[in-house]
């Protein structure tokens, strides 16, 4: 495209999709999947054992299920432009398919925002841990496309009344981050907090993993950087300038170092194309400042979010969006700006207007609709666990997975004491560990029995080797100590 059209020819001859730029995208596409590797790490990492398998199922039910409704509908609302399409939802290209001409071009850009997609899905899942029925939460995370996709559209598909306006949001600070802290925030409400939550006060619960929390933070951060440097949709011609602008930020104690990286990295999202590197240091700085500050005063008024998606992704990414219409330049590459510059730059308010109202209209849409998702889910399969489900954990109750640290026999005869009903007992599936352990002594036991000229094992006793197996008859280690398997 070149530099001396006008907004208005740029609207009206958009710039083909180089092979290159295919390529760019697939690619920071294939990295930014990764990131549900990071988010799944991060939250299993931030709650107790025994939900932590659980939270990485959650986290394949945002790419499976969500994938399968952002191609039936999602990319359709979202880049349309068949009769019907307006300034507020697009029509068309529902069950996506494509002509050999353009299917570069169209997969391409399916694969992206399937990507961006399935994030804002799973920044609601961190604050809902911990006591959703899984299968409840499955049902939202297959519709919850509905909630992305449109808003997505006004930010950057050619019929959205916000880019119209001349709304920047480079790679989702608002279209994706605010837009999921919303959701989680929403969802926080509706679910109450954890069970005996803040019994003890509003201090922050222990992490049952930090080293996963720690290296799902890397993950997330590497994947970050694909994430907005991928958002310039390409890199032939002066695309590439703008990959290359990208900076990050971090500070302080293991869970706010946590918070605050991420919430810098959310802070700079929106403008990650057009700040200065001092600038982007700046912003980054006071984004992570700003999570740390206000997470404190959800867990003051009660509002449960085990791993702080709300105040990461909703107040960052407000944060991100002010930000735009404060230190944005003019672009003189591909006027992505549309030539508008932020208050500090002597653009006056128009852009900081703009940028507001983005925000505001994104989180209406995202509050009523999570609210109406949730209540109508709600209607036929209860979203909370019951109290003895979310005492034994996720875990063993939706995976039949047990955890060393748990006396699961003992937390359900207390649980039975106290009149719950309890779940049928399902049978004990050993640690690995064991079994390990009992081939080596019968090893042992066989090796012995050679000096003695006995055979190392009977004909009959491989089948007890099965039985044991199957039905794990094998010794287990004596009981742990009750008060490392307090039930929270």
């Amino acid at each position: 495209m070149s530099k001396n059209l006008t907004e208005t020819e740029m609207d009206i001859e958009p710039e083909t999709m180089t092979s290159d730029d295919a390529t760019w995208i697939l690619t920071a596409s294939f990295v930014i999947f990764t990131m549900q590797t990071g988010f799944g790490l991060l939250e299993s990492g931030a709650i107790t054992k025994k939900n932590e398998v659980n939270i990485m199922m959650k986290n394949a039910a945002d790419v499976i299920l969500g994938g399968i409704t952002y191609w039936m509908f999602g990319y359709g609302l979202q880049y349309g432009s068949g009769p019907g399409t307006n300034p507020f939802i697009g029509v068309g290209s529902f069950f996506l398919d494509s002509s050999q001409d353009e299917m570069g071009s169209v997969f391409a850009t399916f694969i992206f925002q399937l990507s961006f997609a399935t994030t804002a899905t799973t920044i609601a899942s961190g604050a809902m841990a911990e006591r959703t029925d899984f299968n409840a939460y499955c049902i939202f995370s297959l519709v919850n496309t509905l909630t992305y996709c449109i808003p997505a559209g006004w930010l950057w598909g050619n019929h959205g009344f916000l880019k119209n306006l001349g709304a920047i949001d480079f790679a989702g600070s608002s279209g994706v981050h605010l837009l999921g802290g919303c959701a989680a925030l929403v969802a926080a409400v509706l679910l109450k907090p954890r069970l005996r939550r803040y019994d003890n006060g509003t201090d922050p619960l222990p992490m049952g993993n930090p080293i996963n929390a720690l290296v799902g933070t890397f993950t997330l951060w590497w994947g970050w950087l694909v994430f907005n440097c991928g958002s310039t949709f390409g890199i032939s011609n002066d695309k590439w300038h703008y990959a290359g602008r990208y900076f990050k930020n971090r500070k302080f104690e293991l869970g706010d170092i946590i918070n605050s990286i991420l919430g810098g990295l959310v802070s700079i999202t929106a403008g990650c194309a057009f700040l200065r590197p001092g600038e982007a240091i700046f912003i980054g700085a006071v984004g992570g400042l700003f999570v740390i500050i206000i997470q404190p005063m959800f867990d003051k008024i009660k509002i449960d979010d085990p791993v702080g998606a709300i105040s990461v992704h909703g107040g960052g990414g407000f944060w991100g969006m002010v930000a735009v219409g404060l230190f944005t330049e003019s672009d003189p590459l591909l006027y992505l700006s549309r030539g508008r510059k932020g208050l500090f730059k002597g653009g006056g308010f128009y852009l900081l207007g703009v940028q507001l109202l983005a925000c505001l209209s994104i989180c209406a849409w995202s509050i009523i609709t999570t609210f109406f998702m949730l209540k109508g889910i709600n209607v036929f399969r209860c979203i909370r666990m019951s109290p003895v489900e979310e005492n034994l954990g996720a875990d063993y109750v939706e995976h039949n997975i047990r955890h060393d640290c748990f006396q699961y026999e003992d937390m359900m005869e207390d649980l039975e004491k106290k009149g719950y009903h309890v779940p049928k007992r399902t049978d004990r599936v050993p640690p690995r560990e064991e079994w390990d352990r009992y081939l080596v002594e019968k090893y042992i036991a066989g090796a012995a029995d050679t000096t003695t000229q006995k055979p190392k094992i009977k004909p009959s006793e491989h089948d007890k080797l099965l039985d044991v197996l199957s039905n794990a008859k094998f010794s287990r280690e004596p009981n742990r100590s009750r008060e490392n398997c307090i039930i929270l």
